[in-house]
């Protein structure tokens, strides 16, 4: 089932980032990487046409606490968000009935790409979320053409969990894969529903 999360007050710091929560003067960094065509459609989203689109963003980000940004230690810039988001199909994924967990999703500025820093914010997450929270699961997933996520969800130990077909918010439905990371310092045992669209191999 999903967990509660309430990211009020909460700071991680890694090497080269610091995970905190949005605030108004964000704006201008949210919306230099969130306007570049190619960084929002990796994640189903389109990219931010004006700023007022980015208002209205910034603005769910900071009411809904749930979403971290990611700030490059450096030049104290936000380069991207990290959402600690509710799983969907809650009631069908009946395997996580009588465990708690969320759902994983990220976006990172084009100009921070392959330099391991999507993979620095999750696994921090990670570590949070199991070693502080105490959740059993994670759930992340990508779409079949973001090569780069997968690798990012696999250095970050997610296993393949389901194909999936993701409803985006472009309009489109894309095929991928939902991944799954279980809480290994905890005796889970899953029974899996929806044979169909699993692929997980324990």
């Amino acid at each position: 089932m999903n967990a509660k999360f309430d990211i009020s007050g909460i700071r991680i710091e890694t090497e080269r980032l610091l995970l905190r929560e949005f605030c108004d003067s964000d704006l201008n960094d949210v919306f230099e990487y969130a306007s570049i065509d190619g960084v929002g459609e990796r994640a189903g989203w389109p990219h931010h046409e004006n700023i007022d689109i980015t208002k209205k963003i910034l603005s769910n980000f900071i009411k809904e606490k749930k979403t971290f940004a990611i700030v490059n230690k450096e030049n104290n810039k936000v380069i991207g968000s990290i959402g600690i988001e509710p799983y969907g199909s809650e009631d069908k994924l009946t395997e996580f009935s009588n465990y708690f967990g969320r759902e994983v999703g990220y976006v990172l500025s084009k100009d921070y790409w392959g330099k391991g820093l999507a993979t620095e914010a999750v696994k921090a997450v990670i570590d949070y979320l199991f070693n502080s929270l105490n959740y059993d699961f994670l759930l992340c997933g990508y779409y079949d053409f973001n090569s780069q996520s997968k690798r990012v969800q696999e250095k970050c130990g997610f296993k393949a969990y389901r194909k999936f077909l993701f409803e985006t918010n472009l309009g489109t439905k894309e095929p991928g894969v939902l991944n799954l990371l279980l809480n290994h310092k905890k005796n889970i045992s899953l029974v899996f529903s929806h044979p169909e669209t699993l692929i997980y191999k324990e």
